[in-house]
């Protein structure tokens, strides 16, 4: 076990290991509605659309979260913007400005000769980093989240099952999607410095990916992704310090391994519930052999 415990003897692991588990949490959250809605997409966009922002940011000498707040935000009114005035689907919207955001972010970056230290932090994170200015607004994040996700889960849920009905019955379905997407670019910009930009949406993704292999209902399936979170982030941390990985890396790959071990443990279980159901009974296998059956 001391190979487990000595990372985090110093302040630095301390507050990697408590930003890293309020991030998890977050994501577990609103990864959750995520998946459930098949937004993976969106996530994904909102963490390249980061980009811009968080370089001009660092550029300018302003906070790094702002900016990708700011561009975060942009982004998220953009695609709506796009949807509705353009007339697309919401992939093809999501597409088109998630290329120009990535592709305006690179250029700016690419502009200054001295910014390649920190385009690594921004692309995966630097949670090594995370100061208690970052812990306070990490939890400030998950306690907006907590609350939303609780005032208007039946509004997700029947946006989720029926967006015409949930209109009928006044659930204001366009709000809720507001609502959620605002959700995702609160988890993605407050994730960001525990992964970065660019695995961020495997923090999203993978706990409740994982989750989903034994649970259908949304609270357990919170409650196991966070829990599965929170350990890939002791895992990640752990490998990080003894090995000599890049820490978000190691979060994030611990997230993706999760959730592929899930499904191969759940796939061995369900193999194994068949072939014992499909194995006759021993009353039924005796009956079979005894001598009156076979006469």
């Amino acid at each position: 076990m001391l190979w487990i415990i000595e990372p985090f003897q110093t302040d630095f692991m301390l507050r990697a290991l408590l930003g890293g588990a309020l991030a998890a949490v977050l994501c577990a959250l609103v990864g959750t509605w995520v998946v459930v809605r098949g937004m993976a997409f969106l996530g994904e966009a909102m963490a390249h659309g980061m980009l811009p922002g968080v370089a001009l940011a660092t550029l300018l000498g302003l906070p790094v979260l702002l900016g990708a707040a700011v561009s975060a935000t942009a982004m998220a009114i953009g695609i709506g913007a796009v949807q509705r005035r353009g007339r697309l689907s919401a992939d093809t919207s999501i597409g088109l400005l998630f290329v120009a955001s990535l592709a305006a972010g690179v250029i700016i970056i690419s502009a200054s000769r001295s910014f390649a230290t920190d385009a690594t932090a921004i692309l995966f994170g630097d949670v090594l980093a995370i100061t208690p200015a970052d812990l306070v607004a990490l939890t400030l994040a998950l306690g907006v989240a907590l609350v939303a996700i609780v005032v208007f889960h039946r509004a997700f849920v029947a946006l989720t099952l029926d967006p015409r009905q949930a209109r009928v019955l006044g659930m204001h379905p366009r709000a809720a999607q507001v609502v959620l997407v605002g959700l995702v670019t609160l988890a993605v910009v407050a994730a960001y410095q525990s992964v970065g930009s660019l695995l961020v949406v495997g923090m999203l993704l993978g706990p409740v990916v994982a989750a989903g292999r034994w649970t259908r209902r949304i609270h357990s399936t919170m409650a196991i992704a966070a829990l599965i979170g929170v350990a890939c982030v002791v895992i990640g941390l752990t490998v990080s310090w003894h090995v000599g990985t890049a820490a978000g890396a190691s979060i994030a790959a611990t997230a993706i391994a999760a959730a592929a071990l899930s499904a191969l443990v759940r796939a061995v279980s369900d193999t194994r519930r068949s072939a014992r159901l499909s194995m006759p009974s021993p009353d039924l296998r005796s009956r079979a052999l005894s001598p009156e059956s076979t006469s």
